[in-house]
Parts: structure tokens; sequence; C-alpha cells
């Protein structure tokens, strides 16, 4: 049997975080997209798109001396796409938040992408191509 506390204060004397509400859990929680759908984005983003990751990569990814090598799009949710990138051959995660916000329409992660280059583009001072 798992005990739930009924309150904050509850919890807080055991030891434990209080249970959210449906409402505030919701809150956190990014929509994951089905298998799919997220495969055929990142088959779309590394066939179609591989520059455009890198750039991404590199206007998003934390500042360093060694130089982006490679970027692939590894994943993307509700919150931010996920990206693997590598320097002087080590990889490294990169995820990065969809600029308006969280989304849950698979037509919304189109639009997202799209921002994210736009932004990475005045990051880097390139003009971006016409979408």
């Amino acid at each position: 049997m798992i005990y739930l506390p009924e309150s904050k204060a509850q919890a807080a004397k055991i030891g434990i975080e209080a249970p959210r509400s449906r409402e505030t859990y919701s809150i956190g929680v990014p929509h994951i997209f089905e298998s799919d759908v997220v495969a055929a984005i990142l088959r779309h983003m590394n066939v179609d798109h591989a520059d455009d990751n890198f750039l991404i990569a590199r206007a998003f990814a934390t500042a360093s001396d060694l130089k982006i090598t490679d970027a692939v799009m590894t994943d993307l949710d509700g919150h931010s796409g996920v990206w693997q990138i590598t320097r002087a051959g080590i990889p490294e995660e990169l995820r990065v938040p969809w600029p308006g916000g969280p989304i849950d329409e698979r037509a919304a992660v189109r639009r997202e992408i799209v921002a994210l280059y736009d932004v990475a583009c005045e990051k880097l001072g390139i003009e971006p191509r016409p979408h």
C-alpha cells in the first residue's frame, strides 16, 4: 500500500514531497508526441536540414573554446528540441526550449523549429533564408 499525505504539512513531517494536483502536475510535464511523428520530424531535420541543426547548435550551446563539429537532432517534446552535438570528438546533449513556449500539436513543431532557426541566425549575425 502506498501512503499519500493529505497536506504539505504531513508530507514535510515525514520528509517527502506532497502530491501535486493534476493541474499543477500537467503544467510541468511536456507533451510527448507519438514516436512515428518524432521519427518523421527527426528524419526530415537530419536529412533535409542538417545545416540548420548545426546553426542552432552553434547559437544555443554553452560557450566553449572547442568548436562544434557535428549536430544531430535526436528528440523533441512539447517543451524543447534536443540535439546531440559533438566537440573534440565528445558528444553532449543540447536541449533548446521552443521560443513560443510549450506546444502540443505537430504543426507547431515546424513553427517552433523555424523560430529557433531565425533566432539562431540573429544570434550569429547570419541572414536567414526565406521560409
